[in-house]
This record gives structure tokens, sequence and C-alpha cells, in this order.
């Protein structure tokens, strides 16, 4: 009797063993298997969200169809108290552990937001502020020219002022290394007046072959003593870079003395007029050797250059000839 009883009790331990194995078996091939989705989804994970947090949204999305298989998975790989914060991109199919991998990758999604060059501090900040995927205020408009016109990448709820603080660094290397590789006889003696010429650059042309001659034109101008004569700075100095002007200069406009009028002040303004980029911060300090001290839009898009003033003036009827 005793041994028919150990009999069926070893029976029943071995059939019991085997079905336990069969569950986790079944189980461990829905942990692996292809997920439910028939789409990608995104998911964010918030700073300090643990397993139990994520499990829900997941489910709620259509990424996970059985929580506890999932739980139990995550809890099995290690892969449960790895999760980074951000957000990501689940594809289509994902299995299971395919959805841990990614929330523990820290891969998240990057956003970009794009500073053209020339825009002024304000349009940038006005930039970021337009973001949705940015967070938080901008205190203060940065110093104007302090911001490095480029892409930056960033993921879902990375701050605004962490962007400019990335433009800012950026920009300072960016001067640092132009002001250190500088030409050794340029008109200029700061880091802060080449980052003003080179703004002033960046406002007169949109040609990339034409910022060494643009360049080396102003810094003629300047070892001469001439003025700069360029309506950007005139314009800047009406609008301060807040908006655009969205009409020709007056004649008052141009006579009027203020600090940025560099038809009347013979120097350069007090401060950058735009933010420029690396290649026009490089220009105005390697400018391009010429002979040049005028020049006026040619009507392509690009400039008609002269040395007399007598050149110019026919380059300027020209201009004046094609309506403009």
């Amino acid at each position: 009797m005793r041994k028919a009883i150990a009999a069926n009790a070893l029976t029943f331990i071995i059939l019991a063993l085997v079905g336990l194995g069969a569950v986790i078996g079944w189980g461990r091939a829905q942990f692996y298997a292809p997920g439910p989705l028939a789409e990608p989804v995104f998911i964010e994970v918030a700073q300090g969200d643990t397993l139990n947090k994520v499990t829900p949204k997941l489910v709620e999305s259509g990424a996970v169809d059985d929580p506890q298989i999932f739980r139990l998975g995550a809890r099995y790989t290690e892969l449960g108290s790895q999760l980074k914060f951000g957000e990501y991109e689940i594809p289509a199919g994902a299995s299971m552990f395919d959805v841990l991998t990614i929330l523990a990758s820290g891969r998240s999604v990057q956003y970009k937001v794009t500073a053209p060059e020339g825009l002024t501090s304000f349009e940038i900040v006005q930039l970021l502020l337009a973001s949705e995927e940015l967070t938080g205020e901008i205190a203060d408009i940065p110093p104007e020219g302090a911001l490095a016109p480029d892409t930056y990448l960033f993921g879902r709820g990375a701050t605004r002022a962490s962007i400019i603080e990335d433009m800012t660094e950026a920009q300072a290397k960016i001067l640092e290394n132009a002001w250190a590789l500088r030409a050794t006889d340029l008109p200029i003696e700061t880091p802060e007046e080449l980052l003003i010429l080179a703004s002033i650059i960046e406002k007169e042309t949109g040609q990339p072959d034409e910022r060494g001659l643009v360049a080396g034109v102003f810094v003629n101008r300047l070892r001469q003593g001439m003025r700069l004569q360029t309506d950007p700075t005139v314009i800047y100095g009406i609008t301060l870079g807040r908006e655009i002007l969205g009409r020709g200069l007056r004649v008052s406009e141009l006579r009027a003395e203020t600090p940025y009028n560099t038809y009347v002040i013979p120097a350069l303004p007090p401060t950058p007029i735009a933010n420029p980029g690396k290649a026009s911060i490089e220009a105005a300090a390697n400018p391009d050797p010429t002979d040049y001290i005028f020049f006026v839009a040619d009507g392509t898009g690009g400039h008609a250059f002269a040395v007399t003033l007598d050149e110019h003036n026919r380059n300027v009827a020209k201009w004046r000839a094609l309506g403009n």
C-alpha cells in the first residue's frame, strides 16, 4: 500500500514537473515570439519609471498583450531593471524581448531643430519656443552672435535652455579656433570684433564663394578708415533683430546717427547683428586677399565687386537698370 502511494506521488510529481516545464516552455516561446503590433508605436519612459509603470503603457499601446509573461521575462532577463528614460519607437511585430531590449538600450527617438545661419538671437529663441518636443522656458535672450547656427538633435522633453547652452558652447569653440588661426594683419583687436564682422558678412551674402571677398572688402575699408556702409547694420539698428523690416531703407534712416548705422559711424557696430555660421567666422578671420573696396548686388543673387568708385558706380547703374 505504501509503495503504491509512493509510486502515485512520484507519478504526480513527475507529471507536475512536466506540466510546469511545458508552461515555462510556452511562456518562453510567447516572450520571444513576434508581437501583436501591426505598425510602429512610440512609448515614453519618464524619468524614474519602473517596469510596473511602463507595462500598462505597453499594454495600452498594443505592444504587449500578456503583461504577466512580459514582467516574468523582464525579471528573468534582468532587462526590467535597466530601463532608461526617453521616447522609443517600437517596431511592428516586436517581441516582448525586443521591446525590453529597446527600452533598455537608451537609443531614444531623436528630434532635431535647425537654426539657419544669419538668424538673430531673438529669432532663434522663437524657433525653440515653437518646438513642441522641447520643454521649459528661456529666461533671457542670449547675446547677439553667441549662438552657433546648426542642426541640433535631442530627445523629447529636453529643455530649451539645454539647446541654448549647446549652441553657446559650440559658437564659443568656433570663435576661439578662428581667432587662434586668424590672419596676423587684421584691423580688428578682439574675438568680439571678429564675431561682429562675421555677422555682417553673413547678412551681406548668401553665396558661399563670396564670403571671402566680402570679408576682404570690409577689411580693406577698415584698414583705410572708411565707413562700411552696409544696409544690414542699419536695419538691425531699427529692428534690433526682433522683426522683419519688410521695406526698403529710407534716406533719413541711412543718415540717422545710431550706434549701428555704418553709413555714419567709421567703425564696426557695437555688437553682432546676427548669429554667423562657421564659414562666415572663418572668412572674417582669413579674408581673401583683394583690392576690392566696393560691391553691389548683381541681380543674380551675388555681387559685383569694384576697386574704384567709378567702376562701382557703373555696377550700381547696371543694378538699377534691372528695375531695383
